[in-house]
């Protein structure tokens, strides 16, 4: 079992779910985070963390972003994706993108 980031975290990248991570298992990318699947210990501390509310359990992921479950799986280990370990500024446009549905398109990898 682990969580997964969804759709809503790209283009907007918010990171408090970072700070409260115990095992440092967040992955930063260009425009979004992603869960390392082989790290997480599903103690769910980041999903209340998360002002975008994009971090699910695997298990209670949206049907129509289930794919995120195996793009969380592929980008944790993607080149020039890197593990994060403290909180950062979010994306300088990051409130506007909040809540804007069907982002995958404008995830840089």
């Amino acid at each position: 079992m682990t969580h997964v980031v969804s759709d809503n975290c790209i283009k907007c990248k918010y990171t408090d779910c970072v700070d409260v991570c115990p095992v440092d298992c967040f992955v930063e990318g260009p425009n979004m985070l992603v869960i390392n699947p082989d790290e997480c210990i599903d103690c769910a501390v980041c999903v209340p963390e998360c002002p975008a509310n994009a971090i699910f359990a695997e298990e209670d992921v949206p049907a129509d972003e289930q794919h995120f479950i195996a793009l969380n799986a592929e980008l944790w280990h993607a080149p020039g994706w890197k593990t994060l370990t403290k909180r950062k500024a979010a994306l300088p446009d990051a409130d506007q993108w909040n809540g804007v549905p069907n982002k995958l398109e404008h995830l840089q990898r």
